[in-house]
C-alpha cells in the first residue's frame, strides 16, 4: 500500500496565504504522474511555520482531493508527545491512511525518550505510524536497536530513513517485524536503499519531476536496476540543486518556472539566490522537465 515514489508535497503560499488552488493542482499532476502515495505537511511542506489551523486544513484538502485514489501519509511531527497525539489523532478523523511522525526536535530525547514518545502515539491513536528519522535536521537520532523494539508495536508499521545510511537498512530489514516498510527520506540513495529491502521515496525531487521519480521508483521494485540506474543519470543534478539553499526554496522556485506555484516561502528560510536559481533551471533542463 505505502510503496513507490511518494511527494512530500511543498505547501504553496500566495500572499503569505496558503494556495489551496495550487496545492490542489499539485496533487492531481503528482496523482496523474504515477505517485505512490503523497505526504501533506512534512518538512518540505514547511510544517514547521504553518499554524495549526492551517496543517489541518492542508491535510484535511489533500484527503479531499485525492478521494482515496492513493494513501496519504500525514505529516504530524512536533517534539510534544501531546501536540503530535493531537495531529495523529486529526489525520485519522479526516481518513489519511497514516501518519508521519518524526523524531522529537530541539529537546533531544535519549532512546528512552524515543521509545516513550513513539509508544505514547501508537497507544493513543488506532492509525498505522511512520517514524520519520532526519537526525540533520532534528538533533535527534533514533538507532537500530529503538526502531526494532518500535516495530514490535502494532500501529508502527515503518520508518522514513533520512540519514542516508544504507547499514541501518540492512538492520532494519532483517531484524524488524515482517512487512516492516523502509521508505528512503534520501532522494540521492533511494535505488540503494531499494535494494537493500527499502519499498519507496519520501522525495523532495518528486515535486519538480514526478514522472520521472516514479519511473525511477517502479524499475527498482521490478528488480530492474539497470533501468533504474540510467534513469537516475537524469536526476541526479536535480537531487543536488534542490538543496543548495535551505529547502524547500529551491523546489518552490522551480515549480513557480511550470507555472505551477508562487516561489513564496516562510521566514526564517530565504529563497534562493540567482546562482542557485540558474543551477535549478539547469537540473531541470538535464532531468528534462519543462511546463
Amino acid at each position: 500500500m505505502f510503496k513507490g515514489s511518494i511527494p512530500a508535497l511543498v505547501t504553496p503560499f500566495k500572499d503569505n496565504q496558503v494556495d489551496f488552488a495550487a496545492f490542489e493542482a499539485l496533487v492531481e499532476r503528482q496523482i496523474e504522474a504515477g505517485a505512490g502515495a503523497l505526504v501533506p505537511c512534512g518538512t518540505t511542506g514547511e510544517s514547521a511555520t504553518l499554524s495549526h489551523e492551517e496543517h489541518r486544513a492542508v491535510v484535511e484538502r489533500c484527503v479531499q482531493v485525492v478521494k482515496g485514489r492513493i494513501p496519504i501519509i500525514a505529516g504530524c511531527g512536533s517534539n510534544s508527545t501531546t501536540e503530535a497525539i493531537g495531529l495523529v489523532e486529526f489525520a485519522k478523523k479526516v481518513g489519511a491512511d497514516a501518519a508521519l511522525t518524526v523524531c522529537p526536535y530541539y529537546n533531544r530525547p535519549d532512546q528512552r525518550g524515543l521509545y516513550a514518545h513513539f509508544e505514547a502515539i501508537s497507544k493513543s491513536v488506532e492509525l498505522p505510524i511512520f517514524i520519520y528519522n532526519v537526525p540533520s535536521r532534528t538533533s535527534s537520532d533514533i538507532q537500530p536497536e529503538t526502531v526494532i523494539e518500535l516495530s514490535k508495536l502494532p500501529n508502527i508499521i515503518g520508518i522514513k530513513d533520512a540519514t542516508g545510511e544504507l547499514g541501518r537498512t540492512t538492520r532494519h530489514f532483517r531484524e524488524c517485524k515482517e512487512g516492516f516498510i523502509q521508505l528512503s527520506g534520501d532522494d540521492p540513495s533511494a535505488i540503494g536503499f531499494n535494494a537493500l529491502g527499502g519499498q519507496g521515496c519520501i522525495s523532495v525531487s518528486a515535486n519538480v519531476a514526478p514522472k520521472l521519480m516514479a519511473d525511477i521508483q517502479k524499475a527498482t521494485l521490478a528488480g530492474d536496476f539497470a533501468t533504474a540506474k540510467e534513469l537516475e543519470g537524469k536526476a541526479y543534478k536535480l537531487h543536488r540543486a534542490l538543496f543548495r539553499s535551505s529547502s524547500p526554496g529551491p523546489t518552490k522556485y522551480a515549480l513557480s518556472t511550470l507555472g505551477l506555484c508562487e516561489p513564496d516561502i516562510r521566514l526564517p528560510l530565504m529563497g534562493p539566490d540567482e546562482s542557485v536559481k540558474a543551477e535549478v533551471v539547469e537540473a531541470m533542463q538535464f532531468a528534462g522537465v519543462t511546463a
